[in-house]
């Protein structure tokens, strides 16, 4: 009897705070009130500039989206065509890129999880990969541009998947870090508590725990790297031609864009216009099954 008396008192005295003659409850509640406005303004501000470019991209690059940007190569002026070159030469220097960087990127970032607890190298490690993930990407195509492409004399598409691919291991080790924190420590006890040795325990147990998570930062940095034009100007230039010949210059899709919209012929306006709904669409899927399947599991 007592103690729902007491219940009764305490909540009567919650009832009686929380109204509107409470000065704080007042400026509390008018105070949250402002901020959610301002929360979903800036919502409401972002969404506009990102469906507003999407609608351009489709309006402007949907029409020229066809069959013939698959199979035909880049066009002289005045002349109909397609991508085939500059899409067959982005997707090889992505994937070499990506298959030079990812296992860069995940044995820093296991490092850094599973033997940087103690001591300065690990975040010493992390205080500059943060640096290097946030570096524009023009200084590492200069950087490959000095290191590589003036030494060699000349382009290739070596050159421009070794800057992309510099690009990619910030973003993996950083995610594979993150990823591996959020293994339990039980399951890492338990494998040392049966005699298991740390690199099993770390490829059967850690990597198999956390591998969503891994593969979620790969597909991201693939993302990234996918549109990007500053270091390929500088490391693969361009070829007008079909070309799989990695150790000459390459066509790519962001190079040809950037060349193509800055034309006068209007046929090459239109295919710089496919070309960026196309990038824009690819990043886009990659995006979705990053975060809604891949991060799922």
């Amino acid at each position: 009897m007592i103690a729902h008396q007491q219940n009764d008192v305490s909540i009567k005295t919650v009832e009686s705070a929380i109204h509107a003659h409470n000065n704080v409850y007042r400026r509390r509640y008018i105070t949250n009130k402002i901020m959610l406005a301002l929360s979903v303004s800036a919502l409401i501000f972002g969404l506009i500039w990102l469906v507003w470019i999407l609608e351009t991209l489709i309006v402007r690059g949907g029409g020229s989206l066809s069959l013939a940007l698959f199979t035909e190569m880049t066009p002289p002026p005045g002349s109909q065509g397609g991508l085939l070159n500059a899409i067959a030469g982005s997707l090889a220097m992505v994937g070499v890129g990506t298959l030079i960087g990812t296992p860069v990127g995940v044995l820093a970032g296991t490092y850094l999880a599973e033997y940087g607890q103690r001591g300065w190298l690990a975040p010493a490690t992390r205080f500059l990969n943060d640096v290097l993930l946030s570096a524009p990407s023009i200084v590492i195509g200069l950087f490959i541009y000095a290191a590589y492409v003036a030494p060699a004399g000349h382009y290739s598409g070596w050159a421009g998947a070794l800057a992309l691919s510099i690009l990619v291991v910030p973003v993996v080790v950083r995610t594979t870090d993150n990823m591996l924190m959020l293994v339990p420590n039980g399951l890492r006890e338990a494998c040392f508590a049966i005699g298991c040795p740390k690199w099993k325990m770390i490829v059967m147990v850690s990597y198999k725990s956390a591998k969503s998570g891994i593969m979620t930062g790969i597909l991201l940095a693939v993302a990234r790297i996918a549109g990007e034009t500053a270091p390929l100007l500088f490391t693969a230039l361009n070829n007008q031609f079909m070309s799989w010949d990695m150790n000459k210059p390459l066509s790519n899709l962001p190079v040809v864009i950037y060349q193509f919209a800055s034309s006068p012929f209007k046929d090459w306006n239109d295919l710089a216009w496919a070309g960026a709904t196309l990038i824009t669409l690819a990043v886009l899927a990659l995006n979705i099954i990053a975060r809604n399947f891949l991060g799922k599991k």
